[in-house]
């Protein structure tokens, strides 16, 4: 008997009626599942970090961000992405065994065997390196000590109440790779961008732990949102105002013009209408507001990406 209610082969939390269950061949859809490609908000909120330092580089080298450093980037995010989900739900498999969210992914169901899950991981984190090596070998260097913050996350949740800090650690790294591949060092703007998107995941990836407050609890699971709790909306407020603030030395130190400063503004006017809009109780809006992030960094790359463009010319 099947561990869950869904149907056969289907995922609780998936986006119903994506391409991956209308289109994509039977036999791939649980690994397409485990890669997370029916939810590309995830690849996205690894690539715009990326996207945020390659034109932070552009504004302090007066050139505009090189299209090919953001394609390789993109590539790279879903890439990695998918690696890193796979290897969570490795990792986590029976704890999400627990969680009535996630008790239908491919490994808690029986969809994929751990083994074969773990060959899919290879074969991600293989693509990734390949891209990796199209870089300078400082950013190779820094591009590679990311595993370490990746390789330990899935376990933070069960020993620390914060894991989101981890993740942070994790998720942000595209913040130096941006600097590091223009510049082939880390120089302050950089290290002060990596800070100011630590900041900025705690804050969204707390509200994405309100869908499963809950069944944490139940299951024992640690999360920034069950250690907010009554104080969630404020401990998300303050995560943002500290990624904004940390943000400013680093578009001061690159020297940033207005349309920089307007891409920040932006930036921190849409982080503070999600607080707003937030509510502890509401799973669903909760999960709107996380996917919001996406555009919420668009906004700031825009600006960075214009004044990098126009210091070009």
């Amino acid at each position: 008997m099947r561990p869950h209610s869904e149907p056969a082969g289907r995922v609780a939390d998936a986006v119903a009626g994506h391409w991956v269950d209308r289109l994509a061949p039977a036999p791939a859809r649980p690994y397409l599942r485990l890669a997370r490609i029916e939810r590309p908000v995830g690849w996205w909120l690894l690539l715009l970090p990326c996207w945020w330092s390659a034109a932070l580089a552009g504004i302090a080298g007066a050139r505009p961000p090189d299209p090919l450093h953001l394609a390789l980037f993109l590539i790279g995010a879903v890439a990695m992405r998918g690696a890193g989900s796979t290897y969570n739900d490795i990792a986590d498999r029976d704890l999400d065994a627990q969680v009535e969210r996630t008790r239908s992914r491919p490994l808690p169901s029986g969809q994929v065997s751990a083994r074969a899950a773990a060959v899919f991981l290879v074969a991600q984190a293989l693509v990734g390196l390949a891209v990796l090596l199209q870089f300078n070998g400082t950013a190779i260097v820094v591009g590679v000590l990311s595993l370490a913050p990746v390789a330990i996350y899935p376990f933070m949740k069960r020993v620390m109440p914060l894991p989101q800090g981890v993740l942070g650690l994790a998720f942000a790294w595209g913040a130096l790779m941006g600097w590091v591949a223009v510049f082939g060092r880390l120089d302050a703007p950089a290290l002060w961008l990596y800070a100011g998107t630590v900041a900025w995941i705690v804050g969204y990836d707390t509200i994405y732990a309100v869908q499963d407050i809950e069944d944490d609890a139940i299951a024992g699971i640690k999360s920034s949102a069950r250690l907010f709790a009554g104080r969630l909306t404020q401990a998300v407020g303050l995560c943002y105002a500290l990624a904004a603030a940390l943000m400013v030395p680093a578009l001061w130190g690159a020297g940033a013009g207005l349309l920089g400063w307007l891409g920040l503004a932006g930036f921190s006017a849409h982080l503070a209408w999600q607080v707003a809009r937030l509510s502890p109780q509401d799973g669903v809006r909760a999960l709107g507001l996380f996917r919001s992030n996406r555009n919420a960094g668009l906004i700031l790359f825009a600006g960075l990406a214009a004044d990098a463009l126009q210091r070009s010319l």
